[in-house]
């Protein structure tokens, strides 16, 4: 198919198709002139995860490192999905004390190596930014989330697909960040309704107030 067929048929403009071409994002089409360029469904389905990668907020250079693992791809599908949860992952910068969250992630099974640097480094951060604020999670609470977390992981594992390196790309980018938001937003409603429960709000009263206008202190 000529470039306009393409990009008819991936819904990607033109003028992108040829920027990813000049990134090294999507591979040259068969030459069948000094002008045009054949190209086949393979292009297709990389236009849907180079889209599914930028649109998600993934830089040039780092769709570029996804996109290179696909066309050398690692014997383990573990590796596969390594590189591309690397490219979706933000980099933290600095010096950390890792100590506490490898404890943490030792509960979890974790041992040195098992995970990118970047996901304990994240860990970290984020026990430091609690310690800094003065909040500690209860034991038993921070069993609940480790219990949970591993649940939604092994769930969310059982569904990768193994068919093709493109499609298990495209489901570990697009799970982990679209539905990172997904997972927050469900847990403040459950912590709504677990609130209403455990304070017995019933709905009629939940309703009243909700419906009362505000009113700013005299």
């Amino acid at each position: 198919m000529r470039i306009s067929e393409l990009s008819d048929r991936s819904g990607v403009s033109v003028a992108s198709i040829k920027y990813y071409l000049r990134e090294g994002l999507l591979p040259e089409g068969a030459r069948s002139s000094a002008t045009q360029a054949d190209y086949d469904e393979r292009h297709e389905r990389r236009l849907g995860v180079i889209r599914a990668l930028l649109d998600s907020g993934v830089s040039i250079a780092d769709a570029r490192a996804v996109l290179a693992a696909l066309d050398d791809p690692p014997a383990s599908p573990h590796d596969l999905l390594g590189a591309a949860h690397a490219a979706v992952l933000p980099h933290v910068e600095g010096e950390l004390d890792l100590a506490a969250a490898e404890a943490l992630l030792a509960r979890m099974g974790w041992t040195e190596g098992a995970c990118d640097a970047d996901v304990v480094a994240g860990v970290a951060r984020a026990l430091q930014n609690l310690d800094r604020a003065g909040f500690t999670v209860p034991d038993e609470t921070m069993d609940v989330y480790l219990d949970a977390v591993e649940r939604m992981a092994t769930a969310e594992l059982a569904g990768v697909p193994l068919g093709s390196p493109e499609d298990a790309v495209r489901y570990v980018v697009l799970g982990s960040v679209l539905v990172e938001p997904l997972l927050l937003s469900l847990r403040r409603v459950a912590e709504q309704i677990a609130s209403g429960r455990r304070f017995d709000v019933s709905t009629d009263a939940a309703d009243e107030a909700s419906d009362e206008p505000l009113r700013r202190p005299t």
